[in-house]
């Protein structure tokens, strides 16, 4: 859900530099990018997931997501980019109405592209720590080390 607001940056940009209206239809491309940002962050959260169930840590789980799917996320940003040109442009009759849907399609999904892969990966490191970690910033001693009754 980090991600949506970086989304709006983006559509609000896109307007302003067309000079474009937000509309019904600029409103609409709004509702259809925030189902694809949300799954952009989904495929990074839940690779990163996966690899720590897998025995990685959070740092080396976040490398490994985004170095795995950076690729399938900036593949369907530019199929999104491309498919969305020609009704950016308005190059038909009538286009003018429904171009600032692409307008705004185009400028969300740019930027919250390049931030969900920045933005998203730091926030999940604040939020989910190692359990080593954990427990030493709650001042607990780790699993596995030794105790003072386990002493001879």
């Amino acid at each position: 859900m980090a991600s949506l607001p970086l989304a709006l940056i983006g559509v609000m940009l896109a307007l302003l530099f067309w000079r474009s209206t937000l509309n019904v239809f600029s409103m609409i491309g709004l509702v259809m990018l925030m189902g694809l940002v949300t799954k952009n962050a989904i495929l990074l959260v839940d690779f990163a997931n996966q690899a720590r169930r897998a025995g990685a840590s959070v740092k080396h789980a976040l490398l490994q997501a985004g170095q795995t799917r950076m690729r399938p996320i900036v593949m369907t940003t530019a199929a999104m980019v491309f498919g969305m040109l020609p009704l950016a442009l308005a190059f038909n009759d009538g286009g003018e109405l429904q171009a600032p849907m692409g307008r705004a399609i185009i400028g969300g999904i740019l930027t919250s592209t390049l931030l969900t892969l920045v933005v998203v990966p730091v926030l999940y490191s604040y939020l989910v720590r190692d359990p080593a970690r954990r427990a030493a910033a709650a001042g607990a001693v780790p699993l596995g080390a030794a105790m003072p009754a386990d002493r001879d």
